[in-house]
């Protein structure tokens, strides 16, 4: 690991399948060496641990999957978070990392049924203070983009915040999922919109691509505040202990 002086180190989990915008968002919202690892490819970090482990934090992205698909690298991406929050290594899974994340830990993951939720919603958060949520008001607004919820936590886990229709962040340990998109930029928010058309109407997709906005992107900056906070967190925590086996 590298002392908070030099700079963070940051593993990213790209799960997204083909060109998407996932590692560049990521990249300009962290300030860290980012180090992406195309997961959906079967491309993954170093075990922790390993000689060759040099990480502060890890993220993981979103993903066009579910991760209940029987697909052999969801099921080892799994196994690799799985490892890492044991490890005590600060971990940030974001959308569909935020539901391989519960799942990986003991949660259960379902779909939600029709369009689940698509484009920008405000967040509330529960009642408990978090570093995640540092100087984060206790409402919010965010993009979604999700067809799939966490259903069900682990008695260790807390649940951190939600909207009418699905939890939105949680932690366990030294690892946190949040549903929503802190990362998205408007393009990318149009791009995941455009992507929609086929599977929804012309004129739900035409609605949500109405909301696309300056004005409104502005107002997820309080979501985009977590990043800040994520990393804070990696730069007062010591090195992780290694895994027994």
């Amino acid at each position: 690991m590298n002392n908070a002086d030099d700079g963070l180190t940051v593993a990213l989990l790209d799960a997204s399948v083909g060109e998407t915008p996932a590692e560049r968002n990521v990249r300009r919202e962290l300030d860290a060496d980012v180090r992406a690892y195309k997961v959906s490819e079967g491309v993954f970090p170093p075990r922790v641990g390993a000689n060759e482990w040099e990480f502060d934090a890890v993220v993981v992205s979103g993903s066009q999957t579910s991760v209940y698909d029987e697909e052999p690298w969801i099921a080892a991406t799994a196994a690799w978070v799985r490892e890492a929050v044991k490890a005590g290594v600060p971990l940030l899974g974001v959308c569909w990392g935020h539901q391989l994340l519960a799942r990986a830990v003991g949660g259960e993951v379902d779909p939600m049924g029709g369009i689940g939720e698509l484009g920008y919603t405000t967040v509330e958060r529960l009642e408990t203070s978090d570093p995640l949520f540092d100087g984060v008001d206790p409402s919010f607004v965010a993009f979604e983009t999700h067809t799939d919820e966490v259903t069900a936590l682990p008695s260790a886990a807390t649940p951190l915040a939600e909207t009418e229709r699905a939890l939105q962040a949680f932690r366990v340990e030294n690892a946190w999922g949040v549903q929503f998109h802190p990362e998205y930029d408007r393009d990318t928010a149009r791009w995941v919109t455009e992507n929609k058309r086929g599977w929804l109407d012309d004129e739900t997709v035409d609605a949500v691509l109405e909301t696309v906005t300056a004005e409104r992107h502005a107002q997820t900056a309080q979501a985009t505040r977590v990043f800040d906070n994520f990393l804070a967190v990696a730069r007062r925590t010591s090195t992780p202990r290694e895994v027994s086996n």
